[in-house]
């Protein structure tokens, strides 16, 4: 079978079924990625490259995101006919939706089947941007900017064959007419690599912690508002006064990657935090992007990890820290809501309650051992429901069935 993967910072999401398609015998893999992707990639790549940006002056703001979307999709269709005229022809195409590379790939490709990868479907009401900035959810130009950024996601859902989407919370955000044809199946977690081990040791800044450390943690794409960074670092501010040997280690760049931008000018996100409130620098730790086994063995060391998230994409953070026997606080909305249930295998305190969270965090430092069956249950959590062992069979599975056009539902 001849696979050709699209995304644009590619392996991406595809990461895990790749790896595990490569000891499998009979399928030939391919991708198609931007050009200035630098992930290493093991396969044949084909780039691509938008030959320009979308002028912001001449046209209506809200088409903006629409016309990057289609310079992408241009810059890909040139990319596979150039891969057509070379004889190749995939069986099927594994597309991660939403950036508009792949607008044109039925037209180029019109016999292959396409397996889309949705992560995201938009709403002005009832989600992410209400829920960070309720006043501009009635904004006439905030609905109509928000509607149309779905016109690349609406055209690959009438241009696929199926489609895949990671947990039932992101797949709910999807128009109810186009569901049934969408299968839940998440990327999995490598339950082998993320796994506790009470002896790990992690060096930060020429000390050495472990887990008779009091450590709490925290990890994101970027410090901003969709992963509540502001009201962690307001609750650390509190913890560090009540807990003098509390060590906080963060893990993640200092930029945006899903918020607005700072409304400060010449200032992040984290330069707000630094200076709203007062910290202990001393037991603060900003490590900026580390490998994975760095941020492994930081979950295996860490009294309690804390994971926020406006109602949004789920982290693969969160799951991979539950798999490595951490105790998440997490917040109490929907994504993290379908894999911790409070008091069960986790801990839930409402997101802009900075003193709930630290107030929670603080009863898990004074007694750890009254804790632990709620580590023990996260990684059972994650073993039962999120292990690739589990689900990568079943990928496949999609592919294949999805590839011969047998495929009607999971």
């Amino acid at each position: 079978m001849r696979i050709l993967f699209h995304h644009n910072n590619f392996p991406g999401q595809y990461r895990r079924i790749l790896k595990y398609l490569g000891t499998r015998r009979g399928y030939k893999m391919s991708c198609l990625t931007l050009s200035s992707n630098q992930q290493e990639i093991t396969i044949p790549r084909v780039n691509f490259k938008p030959h320009r940006q979308a002028n912001p002056g001449g046209m209506h703001p809200s088409l903006l995101y629409t016309e990057n979307a289609v310079l992408h999709g241009h810059a890909a269709f040139a990319a596979l006919h150039e891969m057509k005229k070379r004889k190749f022809k995939p069986d099927i195409i594994l597309t991660h939706s939403g950036w508009g590379a792949s607008l044109f790939f039925k037209d180029v490709f019109p016999d292959a089947k396409q397996l889309s990868y949705f992560e995201w479907y938009y709403n002005a009401s009832n989600s992410d941007v209400s829920f960070v900035a309720p006043e501009k959810a009635h904004d006439p130009n905030q609905q109509m900017r928000i509607r149309m950024k779905n016109t690349p996601i609406l055209h690959d859902l009438a241009a696929m064959d199926w489609g895949q989407c990671p947990t039932h919370y992101q797949l709910s955000r999807f128009p109810a007419q186009f569901r049934d044809r969408i299968s839940v199946l998440h990327d999995g977690v490598d339950t082998g690599f993320f796994s506790p081990d009470e002896t790990a040791v992690v060096e930060v800044e020429g000390k050495r912690f472990s887990a008779d450390d009091e450590i709490i943690t925290y990890v994101a794409r970027g410090m901003e508002p969709y992963r509540g960074f502001h009201q962690f670092m307001e609750a650390v501010s509190i913890l560090q006064k009540q807990r003098p040997n509390l060590q906080v280690i963060i893990l993640g760049a200092d930029k945006v990657s899903y918020s607005a931008a700072c409304p400060v000018e010449g200032k992040t996100y984290k330069d707000l935090a630094l200076e709203a409130f007062e910290f202990d620098h001393a037991r603060l730790h900003f490590l900026g992007l580390q490998p994975l086994d760095v941020f492994r063995d930081l979950m295996r060391i860490t009294r309690a990890h804390v994971y926020l998230t406006v109602p949004f994409v789920l982290s693969w953070s969160m799951m991979e820290a539950m798999a490595a026997g951490a105790l998440v606080v997490g917040s109490r909305t929907e994504p993290v809501e379908e894999v911790i249930e409070d008091g069960r295998n986790g801990l839930l305190v409402p997101f802009f309650e900075p003193a709930t969270l630290a107030e929670t965090v603080c009863r898990v430092l004074a007694d750890p051992a009254a804790h632990a069956p709620l580590r023990k249950a996260a990684r059972e959590t994650i073993l039962e429901r999120y292990d690739i062992r589990d689900l990568l069979p079943r990928y496949e599975e999609l592919i294949v069935s999805v590839a011969n056009g047998s495929h009607s539902g999971v």
